[in-house]
């Protein structure tokens, strides 16, 4: 069936419950809850080559969407009703995927999205619910997490679920993690454990956020992937398709970070280099961070004579490096903050995708 006819009517339509324009590509994932939604709801059609404000810019032509959709309905169970093709308006070529609505629920990963309005949104979300008697300011900073959601790409919406899950684990397990109080860094063996696991996970979130932002940039503006690096055959042909190539180059990419050099990762990688988020105090300020979680991962948390390159401060040789869970909520926090403030350039200077 040819959508030609229908597509060219409905474009310049406002968004509603049954239509959303994607003025890029967006990741696959972020994809399957907008289908998913239509399918719950009452059909519709997601629409990729036009922005917000109606403006048809087209869909570059450097990745195929039709890969993109295949891999999005890879990730929906069972699969509802769908067409999707290019076509072309006002000699611009978008893209549009039609989807019926189904009559069984369609879900995303185990989860269900319906449309409200003209948003994507989770039905019947689990609410996060902290302790009364619990570490008050847990709640407060889940609070700032759900405000970072109402402008997000696909990679900030995955690094704050994830520091949500945190922030519970913290709040169930107060008793080892904190037994004293919040300010005061727990004696307890498994608490201190805990506490290096905890505090290296959201952090190692931090390096996939920037390995995710960059394969949204790359899959929005194809033109920013190109280099005059060199790739192998090898690494060419280790991936299935295009779009598997640019996430393994986006991997890439973080391993200056992961070896704790923020200011090499920025510098080499211009498009985190050009939305100016960072200055040299903050850069320092994340490579310490990163440096703490290497002693936590690597050294069991036992301070070597590397880790006191990075640190002013005076740590004995040989000691074990603590933080209370004040200290870890603290830093954490901060690259939360710093999530945000790239998230919300990268939305602005590279038309990203949103996920609400």
């Amino acid at each position: 069936m040819d959508l030609t006819k229908e597509i060219r009517e409905i474009v310049g339509q406002s968004e509603s419950q049954s239509l959303e324009y994607k003025a890029v590509l967006p990741p696959s994932r972020n994809v399957a809850q907008i289908l998913s939604s239509f399918a719950n709801s009452e059909g519709g059609y997601l629409i990729l080559g036009v922005a917000d404000d109606l403006k048809i810019n087209g869909l570059s032509e450097d990745f195929h969407a039709n890969t993109i959709t295949h891999k999005a309905l890879d990730l929906l169970s069972p699969k509802p009703n769908v067409l999707y093709q290019y076509v072309i308006v006002n000699d611009r070529k978008i893209y549009a995927i039609k989807v019926e609505k189904s009559d069984r629920p369609i879900t995303v990963e185990g989860k269900i999205y319906v449309r409200i309005g003209d948003r994507t949104e989770l039905s019947n979300p689990s609410p996060v619910i902290f302790s009364k008697d619990g570490y008050g300011e847990i709640e407060k900073i889940n609070n700032i997490l759900l405000q970072y959601l109402e402008k997000a790409t696909n990679a900030k919406n995955n690094f704050i679920g994830h520091y949500q899950s945190i922030l519970k684990i913290a709040d169930d397990l107060r008793y080892i993690l904190y037994p004293e109080n919040p300010t005061t860094a727990t004696k307890n063996q498994e608490g201190k454990i805990l506490s290096r696991i905890l505090f290296s996970s959201v952090v190692d979130n931090f390096e996939t956020y920037l390995s995710d932002l960059l394969y949204e940039i790359f899959l929005a503006n194809p033109e920013t992937l190109k280099s005059q690096q060199i790739v192998t055959i090898e690494e060419v042909l280790n991936c299935s398709d295009l779009q598997e190539f640019v996430r393994y180059w986006a991997k890439q990419k973080i391993g200056k970070l992961q070896k704790g050099s923020v200011r090499g990762f920025i510098k080499e990688t211009k498009q985190i280099r050009d939305l100016e988020v960072l200055d040299k105090n903050e850069q320092e300020q994340i490579e310490k961070t990163l440096q703490i979680r290497h002693l936590y991962a690597h050294r069991n948390g036992i301070v070597d004579e590397k880790f006191l390159q990075s640190f002013t401060e005076e740590f004995p040789i040989n000691s074990e490096h603590q933080m209370s869970i004040e200290e870890i909520f603290q830093k954490l926090n901060y690259l939360a903050e710093v999530i945000h403030r790239i998230d919300v350039g990268a939305i602005e200077k590279y038309k990203l995708a949103q996920i609400n």
